[in-house]
């Protein structure tokens, strides 16, 4: 099972994540379709299950595969669909930037309706 970015991520593209990934499989969109949100994505094909990335992700977007909540189930699809693509993204750049607050987290899980 691989690791899973979900929405919680769109526009928020912290690359924590990326940072602590020993084989580079979180990936940024770098193409012009802009049916992709602007989030981060892993590749579960490369994925390696070390889950350094769910802790060090501030947004806590990121689940093991059968662990996503229901509400999120499309974001695995889209994970996989990231892969079958790969030619359009790109290793993400790792770029710090300050960690959400949790307001700024709560706020973020209450645009899609999402209580851990």
């Amino acid at each position: 099972m691989a690791y899973i970015i979900t929405r919680l991520c769109v526009d928020c593209k912290d690359t924590a994540c990326a940072d602590v990934c020993p084989v580079e499989c979180i990936y940024e969109y770098k193409g012009d379709d802009k049916s992709w949100p602007n989030q981060l994505y892993i590749n579960p094909d490369e994925c390696i299950d070390c889950t350094n990335c769910e802790p060090a992700c501030p947004w806590r977007a990121i689940f093991e595969e059968d662990e996503v909540p229901g509400l999120f189930g499309p974001d695995t699809e889209l994970n996989y669909k990231m892969a079958e693509n790969a030619g359009d993204f790109e290793v993400a750049t790792i770029q710090k930037g300050a960690a959400p607050t949790e307001d700024q987290i709560a706020g973020n899980f209450a645009k899609y309706d999402y209580e851990p």
